[in-house]
């Protein structure tokens, strides 16, 4: 149930880092988020892959589920599948809000379980110089927590349940450790302190709820997650 999850040990679940790279000559920053679960990669596998699974932990999901194909998530990203090896890789394009990023999951085995790192890599624009790395972190951090869930019970979440926690106390907290973790790997990563900490706090105000896109506030998910 999701009322029972304790934000401090889940938020400290996940391992982020910040990278910087390059694409086509412009300059990127890649999130990674690493988590482990006490799962056998085959079922994290599967979690992750298959178009009966998806749905219980994150969401729907149509298209030609192949290499080359064309997949779409319900009201979210869509994009190319570049890469599918069964059972420790995928590598799809993230095309959202008209813009286009590389998304990379990995799966290691672990003592006791599953490793599984995300790695999402976007053009360096404005919109990172603003909400950072939080802007697609946090999203990724509630997604990892869901596919926990889904991965330790075999019971598919509820979305309205889910919501709902997400903005009670214990999802708030979770959301601001999430938000505080991503601004302490964008600093790690050299971004300015100050920078990084207003952007971190941008994101925490708008999963919050405290952040009204619809008032005028960019939303900084936009184009990302």
């Amino acid at each position: 149930m999701t009322t029972q999850i304790d934000p401090g040990t889940h938020a400290g679940l996940v391992r982020r880092e910040v990278c910087s790279g390059e694409r086509d000559g412009k300059p990127t920053r890649t999130v990674v988020a690493e988590r482990t679960y006490r799962a056998d990669r085959d079922d994290v596998w599967d979690a992750i892959s298959s178009a009966e699974r998806l749905p219980r932990w994150f969401l729907p999901i149509s298209g030609e589920l192949r290499v080359g194909g064309r997949y779409q998530l319900e009201g979210n990203a869509g994009g190319t599948i570049q890469r599918c090896e069964k059972p420790d890789l995928v590598e799809v394009t993230w095309e959202f809000g008209g813009g286009m990023s590389w998304l990379e999951v990995r799966l290691f085995e672990a003592d006791g379980g599953t490793t599984l790192e995300l790695r999402h890599e976007a053009v360096v624009e404005e919109h990172w110089k603003q909400f950072g790395p939080g802007a697609v972190g946090v999203g990724w951090d509630l997604s990892l927590l869901g596919l926990g869930l889904h991965l330790e019970t075999g019971e598919s979440n509820d979305p309205e349940e889910f919501q709902s926690w997400s903005l009670s106390g214990d999802g708030k907290e979770f959301v601001r450790l999430s938000s505080d973790g991503w601004g302490e790997a964008a600093i790690a990563a050299g971004d300015d302190p100050d920078q990084a900490l207003t952007a971190a706090e941008m994101v925490r105000r708008f999963f919050t709820g405290e952040l009204d896109p619809t008032a005028g506030s960019e939303d900084p998910t936009q184009g990302e997650h």
